[in-house]
């Protein structure tokens, strides 16, 4: 109680900073996290930690020992596990985007960015077509780009049809668009190592978690075998995603959330393709 009734003025507050610094950055690094494998490495550790603290309060020596141990090198295990996601975490730190969630994109290149993609998607999933789409984001994927072949054109669904199209050159690669152009097709992209995913997926499929997981790009795959589409963001994937719900996320990831406008373009985004839209 001592410390508390030697405390001035100033003292409260620094330390009311103090406190709020810590919470919020705890709070981001939640945020980072969620909705990637980290979540699942998460409750492994905190099942050690409770076994740990089990084996001290009953005096399991054995046990105890035992986690003791594994503690002893916890450090390093942690950066390794940890290592794609602390990765994010300094490079949102570098560009100064650690604290705040924006895009450089306006919301008509965007619009011009899905609707050239839409069309292309939903011609080739009917047709069981199989591609393979990155949208680049705030993570710069320049070795992944330069693994393909440079192409840096205007988007169009009639190109991007014609790249997929089977026994071609490029379709067997991944096309990656930043802004309003596609910048190079039949990319190369690192697969996702993570024990957790569907053994149904192949080689399209991880290759879009994989480039989700060492950025923040966004990944439309479209499977040559049943013509579904799925979306692949953070590490994660949504298969068999809707048209609509495929435009809306798309809009929300590639847009920056600022006012009632973004709702507006998705809505008369809809009209012209004869949808709707929820409001």
């Amino acid at each position: 109680m001592s410390y508390f009734t030697d405390l001035n003025w100033n003292d409260w507050v620094k330390d009311v900073i103090d406190v709020g610094i810590v919470s919020y950055i705890i709070y981001k690094m939640i945020l980072l996290v969620r909705g990637t494998r980290a979540v699942q490495l998460l409750k492994g550790i905190f099942v050690l930690v409770a076994t740990w603290a089990i084996s001290t309060w009953l005096n399991l020596y054995t046990l105890k020992w035992l986690m003791n141990q594994m503690f002893t090198f916890g450090v390093v295990s942690v950066l390794i596990i940890f290592q794609p996601e602390l990765r994010r975490v300094l490079e949102q730190l570098g560009r100064g985007k650690l604290f705040a969630r924006t895009s450089s994109l306006e919301k008509d290149v965007v619009s011009d960015q899905i609707e050239g993609v839409m069309r292309a998607v939903q011609t080739m999933a009917s047709r069981k077509v199989g591609a393979l789409i990155v949208f680049e984001r705030m993570t710069g994927v320049n070795e992944l780009i330069e693994s393909g072949i440079q192409m840096e054109s205007r988007i169009t669904s009639e190109l991007l049809i014609n790249i997929f199209t089977p026994n071609t050159p490029l379709h067997d690669g991944a096309v990656i668009i930043r802004g309003n152009q596609i910048m190079a097709a039949g990319c190369y992209l690192p697969l996702s190592e993570n024990p957790f995913i569907s053994k149904e997926l192949g080689t399209r499929h991880r290759a879009a978690i994989g480039v989700s997981e060492v950025s923040d790009a966004v990944a439309v795959i479209v499977s040559e075998e049943t013509g579904q589409v799925s979306l692949a963001l953070n590490g994660m994937i949504v298969r068999d995603i809707k048209e609509e719900s495929l435009i809306s996320k798309l809009y929300e990831e590639l847009t920056p959330k600022e006012t009632g406008k973004e709702q507006s373009v998705f809505s008369s985004f809809l009209k012209r393709k004869g949808g709707r839209s929820d409001g």
